[in-house]
């Protein structure tokens, strides 16, 4: 089973993009972090961030162009997946991404924003989830 669960803050504004017939596709950078701790014998181990990758397709992704920013709280629910392309300077390079199935907007709206702060928008689109554009298989279409 690949299934990845995170709650994290967004570390900026997500990066969007439009692909070919409309297929809008965002990323998100997301951090966590494992609060720090003293040991019995009085060391202290520092708290630990770590970096997450998120990519969001279709209807979800236009939700996190409209709703998401920097700063903000999220819950997401996806999968791992391994790409490998080759850099501007001829360099092999991997990265690890979370495709993300589901997503929970978990910051508070501002007041002025309109509907309540406990209304925040819900998605799982495991039809939203690009069957014929998987970014593994075609770098060209996939924008990051």
């Amino acid at each position: 089973m690949n299934k990845v669960m995170l709650i994290g803050n967004v570390g900026a504004d997500p990066q969007v993009k439009y692909l070919d017939q409309g297929v809008c596709v965002a990323q998100v950078r997301l951090a966590t972090t494992e609060r720090g701790y003293t040991l019995q014998n009085g060391t202290q181990v520092p708290d630990r961030t770590e970096w997450h990758t998120c990519i969001f397709w279709r209807k979800q992704a236009e939700v996190v162009e409209k709703f998401v920013r920097k700063g903000d709280r999220l819950y997401v629910e996806g999968k791992l997946q391994s790409r490998d392309w080759t850099d501007r300077q001829g360099i092999s390079r991997k990265t690890v991404e979370i495709m993300v199935d589901n997503m929970e907007m978990l910051s508070p709206k501002p007041s002025g924003q309109g509907s309540s702060a406990t209304s925040s928008p819900q998605l799982s689109p495991q039809q939203e989830t690009p069957a014929a554009v998987s970014p593994s298989e075609n770098n060209d279409v996939y924008p990051f």
